[in-house]
């Protein structure tokens, strides 16, 4: 058996495959990558490194030859994503792939997240494309809060809009062993909806990071309006404001709270 990381060098795909490489021998992995340097410490561990983007349907072809299973990890070019998934998709088709596992968002059909259409778009071309595949849908990263660590180190406080909204989040190691469980596994479900344990509240973020930084850290709770106020005067650029301030306003109705 043969598996296919795409993404393979970056933050979830690298951990995919370290996970892959505790459960099946390093020859059967390939790591699929734009830029085969990032990837040399996969190498010298008898990993395939295979060079390819999403959006090169030939060269994706090439790196799933002789390959059974791929994990196809999500893009990062919001916009650009599902036609880039489907590119993949295409790919693994003519080469003769087996089974796709796909790197989704929680609770997908109806959500409201700003990730959610092109997820909602790369499933149906999934379900139309005729090969097995199982759907991991992630839900929210621990690590997506590391900023807010700097920032109430400098500010003393925690910065939201997002309420008493809860967010039940898991990190991306979590999400790489699930899934290396399941594209190693022999009958893989179709759907797995995939969360933290507990769902916790940005009172409750404040205090943990209290606890990591040595220092009393509140909860600055404000409105979406003031909350892209303060955003942007730290600089952030306005795609991101957006983002964040969008994102928390789901939280606040719940969106990323189930377990």
């Amino acid at each position: 058996m043969s598996i296919a990381v795409t993404g393979a060098t970056g933050q979830l795909g690298r951990r995919i495959v370290a996970q892959l490489l505790e459960r099946v021998p390093a020859s059967e992995v390939v790591a699929v990558v734009r830029d085969e340097a990032k990837a040399a410490s996969l190498a010298e561990q008898g990993v395939q490194v295979r060079v390819a983007t999403y959006t090169d349907v030939p060269a994706l072809t090439a790196a799933f030859a002789g390959v059974d299973k791929v994990v196809l990890v999500s893009g990062n070019e919001i916009g650009q994503r599902a036609v880039q998934h489907g590119n993949v998709i295409e790919a693994a088709k003519a080469a003769g792939v087996s089974f796709i596992a796909y790197t989704s968002v929680l609770n997908v059909d109806g959500s409201p997240l700003l990730v959610a259409p092109e997820h909602v778009e790369t499933e149906q071309l999934l379900a139309d494309s005729g090969l097995s595949y199982s759907l991991l849908r992630n839900g929210w990263y621990h690590e997506n809060y590391a900023p807010s660590i700097d920032a109430a180190r400098a500010t003393g406080a925690v910065v939201t809009s997002a309420g008493a909204g809860r967010v039940a989040s898991a990190s991306r190691d979590d999400f790489a062993a699930a899934a290396a469980v399941v594209v190693t596994s022999d009958a893989p479900e179709k759907v797995y909806e995939l969360s933290g344990d507990v769902a916790w509240t940005q009172a409750e973020l404040a205090a943990a990071i209290g606890e990591v930084i040595g220092q009393d850290v509140s909860v600055l709770d404000v409105d979406a309006a003031k909350h892209a106020e303060i955003l942007t005067g730290a600089g952030l650029d306005e795609g991101t404001v957006h983002f964040v301030v969008t994102t928390d306003g789901h939280i606040a109705e719940g969106h990323l709270a189930a377990t």
